[in-house]
């Protein structure tokens, strides 16, 4: 369930990243690296648990996948957070430094 959120998110904001120039400048870039990452990681991760566990990955129990689910939104919230913050600290369209200026 993890991997599958985190593709979504991916897919979602290569699309936007792709078709918006605005979504260029505002470095949605570093949002779908993330999302790709994570997407990678839990791929790297269901292989080798498939290798472990056998057929019984493809039957999990409801309880782990709401916990998988909830680990997904969480790592899709964090990586949101951490490009709120990385595009203000970077002002790509230099607000931030306007608004300090007309105090």
């Amino acid at each position: 369930m993890t991997l599958l959120i985190t593709i979504i998110a991916a897919v979602i904001s290569t699309v936007v990243w792709y078709t918006n120039a605005n979504a260029r400048e505002l470095k949605v870039g570093v949002l779908l690296y993330m999302f790709w990452g994570a997407s990678l990681m839990w791929l790297v991760d269901a292989v080798v648990e498939y290798i472990e566990v056998g057929a019984e990955y493809f039957t999990p129990a409801a309880e782990d996948m709401l916990n998988d689910a909830f680990l997904g939104v969480s790592v899709v919230a964090l990586a949101l957070v951490v490009w709120v913050v990385y595009v203000l600290i970077k002002d790509p369209k230099h607000t931030v430094r306007e608004s300090i200026r007309k105090k």
